[in-house]
């Protein structure tokens, strides 16, 4: 899928400039939508598929404006959303029943999500859920108590967010001074002035081929997990990601609220759909792995 014809974001002056551009795209209607879809599903049309990316280059500018405080250029957070969105189109299964942007929305929170934390691997940020949940919750949990400074957080703030994020107070506090700004490789850390930060960082990276195989192995993931939601019908769907996905999931209660069934009935529905999904992404691994065989 091409985007030699879509509009390019040079750089934060040019912001202003790029939205005007995008704005001249028409949202699709429904029913415009489903046949677009189709026709690139069934014949890979690539003029449906570039009217189908280009009416959602506004939600992608949307969802990568929240991602603008992470110190990196603005153009290069809207292109790695606009690649998750031609992911999510080549992927896009129209006869679902839900619209494209229920479905493209992850995706280009995932590319976003990742180009961030590799941009970011030269602080360590770790890669546990918590960790990477702590890394993209940690400044709005912030602003939601007013901790806004810079500089250690305090003692109760600390505790505030490791108990709202439910992750431990010392990571709280570790991430924090991570994302505090970046320091200079030559701060003394002695009182004789003899050594400073640069000396004492150890290389604990791996080797290029072991980040490049994890790389891989994620993308492969990554797109297995897209297509296994994409075997699940709307309501499915819904409780799963609502149940599974969200940093802070739904309660049965209020999914069955939402579709008029029980707590339990709603309960068996994201059993099911966790069975499928599962079950989905390990055939779709198996496949994988037995043709790089």
């Amino acid at each position: 899928m091409s985007t030699a014809t879509m509009p390019v974001l040079s750089g934060e002056g040019g912001l202003n400039r790029y939205l005007a551009e995008i704005r001249r795209f028409p949202v699709l209607k429904p029913d415009e939508e489903f046949m677009l879809a189709k026709r690139y599903q069934e014949y890979a049309d690539p003029t449906a598929a570039h009217r189908l990316v280009t009416s959602h280059l506004r939600l992608v500018a949307k969802v990568a404006m929240g991602y603008r405080g992470y110190g990196l250029p603005v153009g290069d957070v809207v292109s790695e959303g606009n690649i998750g969105l031609m992911q999510a189109v080549k992927r896009f299964d129209p006869d679902k029943g839900f619209r494209l942007a229920t479905y493209a929305i992850w995706w280009i929170k995932a590319s976003i999500q990742e180009y961030i934390l590799r941009s970011w691997s030269l602080v360590k940020m770790g890669t546990t859920a918590n960790q990477k949940k702590l890394f993209f919750n940690l400044r709005k949990a912030k602003s939601k108590i007013s901790a806004l400074g810079e500089g250690d957080l305090r003692p109760d703030q600390v505790a505030a967010i490791a108990t709202k994020l439910g992750v431990e107070a010392q990571e709280v506090i570790e991430m924090n001074r991570r994302l505090g700004g970046d320091s200079s490789l030559n701060v003394t850390m002695r009182d004789d002035g003899t050594a400073e930060w640069q000396d004492l960082l150890v290389d604990e990276s791996d080797n290029q081929e072991a980040i490049l195989a994890r790389s891989e192995e994620a993308d492969n993931r990554h797109a297995a997990l897209g297509d296994a939601l994409a075997t699940l019908n709307a309501r499915e769907r819904r409780i799963f990601e609502a149940r599974r996905l969200l940093d802070e999931p739904l309660t049965l209660e209020a999914l069955s609220e939402e579709f008029g069934v029980s707590r339990e009935r709603v309960r068996q529905i994201e059993a099911r759909a966790f069975e499928k999904v599962q079950g989905a992404v390990k055939r779709s691994i198996a496949a994988i792995e037995k043709r790089a065989a």
